[in-house]
């Protein structure tokens, strides 16, 4: 279905989002997903740092294995 639309069926429902809308929403709405956009990657970048920062300091002292076993279930293995 979606192959079928050239640019003129684009352009069409174009002019008609537009009329619907108006273009203060639209612009609103694209600046917006912008933002978002914006902050996911920020997001992304922060995260990858994170985890880019804790692989180097886990490299530079490894610490010993500790037990996260609940207390009441130690005593059972």
């Amino acid at each position: 279905m979606l192959n079928n639309i050239g640019p003129a069926g684009l352009l069409l429902i174009a002019v008609v989002v537009l009329v619907l809308f108006g273009r203060g929403k639209i612009a609103g709405l694209m600046g917006e997903v912008g933002k978002g956009i914006t902050a996911f990657k920020r997001g992304v970048k922060d995260s990858t740092e994170e985890i880019e920062n804790a692989s180097t300091a886990a490299e530079d002292d490894t610490p010993a294995a500790r037990d996260v076993t609940p207390r009441g279930e130690r005593d059972n293995a």
